[in-house]
């Protein structure tokens, strides 16, 4: 913890905890697929991080990109996955469940909160709280749920245009739950968003490029969706630009 500004790190993969806890993070949220927000990681995934750092990891329960209204057996699904991560290890549950007008499903977090609870873990509700009608209100059920953070841009795009809403959400919940901005935290704000909000702590992503020249023997291949990402790279964090981003907390 860094002048207690706590870092939490978006990761996508068990490489990406190993390079986050190699920059000095205090804790990371584990999902697959970031292109798509962040969907449940798998569990190979989650054990490998725990085998090889110490970091808290709080594990994302989300069973599906677009949207967090789910059908039944998407949420029967939610409910097996996050019995599976907190046995194998997560520190924490993160996840999001909405009615069709957007405010918070009380049924469901409630049954995740007890998953959490049963465990021993933390229940962390995430950005589906961006798209709330009323955010004062939604942060009143999740209190009142058991919830113990939230992640928010502030019903921003960006947590830097967002800072005044930020602030507010800190002083509204006071000590009854955690506000941590995420989503547009970098090395060049994160001390500015932090000192201004009165936020404790902070949510950043930063990858980098890594190249795989195994599919190079046919260019004309892809394996993706309309978007055709190229083949041959991936990202995975970069350990240097979070350790840059700790010392400029502390």
């Amino acid at each position: 913890m860094h002048q207690n500004i706590l870092l939490e790190v978006c990761c996508g993969s068990a490489d990406d905890v190993i390079q986050a806890h190699l920059g000095g993070a205090d804790r990371v949220e584990l999902n697959s697929s970031l292109f798509h927000g962040g969907l449940t990681p798998t569990l190979g995934a989650l054990r490998v991080a725990k085998e090889r750092t110490p970091l808290p990891i709080i594990a994302m329960v989300r069973p599906r990109q677009g949207g967090f209204c789910y059908t039944e057996a998407e949420f029967a699904t939610a409910l097996h996955d996050a019995r599976e991560m907190a046995a194998a290890g997560a520190d924490g549950l993160v996840f999001g469940f909405l009615h069709p007008d957007g405010t918070i499903d009380e049924g469901r977090t409630a049954q995740l909160v007890n998953i959490a609870k049963e465990k021993g873990k933390e229940a962390v509700f995430h950005r589906a709280l961006d798209v709330t009608p009323d955010w004062k209100r939604a942060l009143d059920n999740l209190i009142g749920l058991g919830v113990q953070r939230v992640l928010t841009s502030g019903q921003q795009p960006d947590v830097f245009f967002a800072m005044d809403t930020i602030k507010e959400m800190v002083a509204f919940a006071g000590d009854a739950i955690q506000i941590l901005p995420g989503a547009g935290v970098t090395l060049a704000n994160a001390a500015r968003i932090a000192a201004y909000t009165g936020a404790s702590q902070l949510h950043i992503a930063r990858h980098k490029p890594q190249m795989d020249t195994s599919t190079a023997n046919n260019r004309d291949i892809y394996y993706g969706g309309a978007l055709y990402p190229p083949e041959d790279r991936y990202d995975v964090i970069d350990s240097a630009y979070i350790r840059r981003t700790v010392d400029s907390l502390g």
